[in-house]
């Protein structure tokens, strides 16, 4: 009779015990409801708007630079990606294939804030998905080198990284990265639901799109892309339940010894990652400014 270690054997589990979620997943979950009602109040109160402008900013980044990673697969030459002041943006382009780089602002903006939302289940996710915007944040600044505006953005937003990196070993940095999900898959939402379904814009890219396709109207892609986003939103709700199951207390202790923060017991000598980032981009700034 074979011989079987309770402590090493994994117990397959149902569906429902990995979608139930535990004490630290409930309290994701009731962050994460908050920041939707407060991101709802903020967004259209014409006064109160201005708290969030700089993260409506981000994700019209989100939107553009899916363009520009979109065209780049599809053989397309980016000349440039700016942002408006006016939460608009424009990625300069030519060539590619339309039909994939047009809808890829909305759906690669979707698929971006799905992904951080899980990430903002784990404390270690987080800051693995800080390296990847990182990543994110170099390539705009190299394509929107003339755009004061992206400079201030990007620059604010490494200085918030840094900052909640070093916040309660990386908790409050879970929380900004899920945030900023959040931020961008309503934006998605709220943006198609103006743009091709409340109202018709000629220049949007539903209608771009529509164009092209000449099957549906704009509206009837906007309805598309819209039920996408939100399978995308509850994509990134899910998986941050069934992959990261640890409680705080397991996430800070893990936390403890990934990439932590300089100056804990657990950091390794020499520069931490969030020095590394932020020397890495000011010396960038340094290079293209020169």
């Amino acid at each position: 009779m074979p011989f079987l270690d309770d402590q090493n054997y994994l117990y397959p589990r149902d569906a429902r015990t990995q979608l139930t979620p535990n004490d630290t997943q409930r309290t994701t979950l009731i962050v994460a409801g908050c920041y939707v009602v407060a991101i709802a109040v903020l967004w259209h109160v014409p006064i109160l708007s201005w708290i969030i402008y700089p993260f409506k900013l981000l994700t019209v980044g989100f939107h553009e630079m899916s363009h520009a990673i979109a065209g780049i697969l599809t053989c397309a030459t980016i000349h440039s990606v700016e942002l408006d002041p006016d939460e608009g943006g424009e990625t300069r382009m030519s060539g590619g294939i339309p039909w994939i780089t047009l809808p890829a602002g909305y759906l690669g903006s979707s698929l971006i804030g799905a992904c951080l939302i899980a990430c903002g289940f784990d404390t270690n996710a987080s800051k693995v998905a800080c390296l990847a915007l990182a990543g994110f944040f170099l390539f705009t600044l190299w394509w929107a080198r003339r755009n004061v505006l992206t400079w201030a953005l990007i620059l604010g937003m490494s200085g918030l990284i840094v900052l909640f990196w070093f916040v309660a070993g990386g908790v409050a940095l879970r929380y900004f990265i899920l945030f900023i999900g959040v931020m961008s898959d309503l934006y998605v939402i709220w943006d198609v639901v103006d743009d091709t379904i409340a109202r018709k814009v000629n220049n949007s890219d539903a209608s771009a799109f529509a164009r092209i396709c000449g099957c549906f109207p704009s509206q009837v892609w906007g309805v598309i892309w819209l039920i996408i986003a939100f399978m995308f939103f509850a994509a990134g709700v899910i998986v941050g339940l069934v992959a990261f199951k640890e409680s705080a207390s397991e996430q800070k202790e893990q936390a403890a010894h990934f990439l932590p923060v300089p100056g804990s017991s657990a950091a390794m000598p020499g520069a931490s990652v969030p020095t590394f980032l932020l020397v890495a981009v000011t010396s960038l700034v340094w290079k293209l400014l020169a």
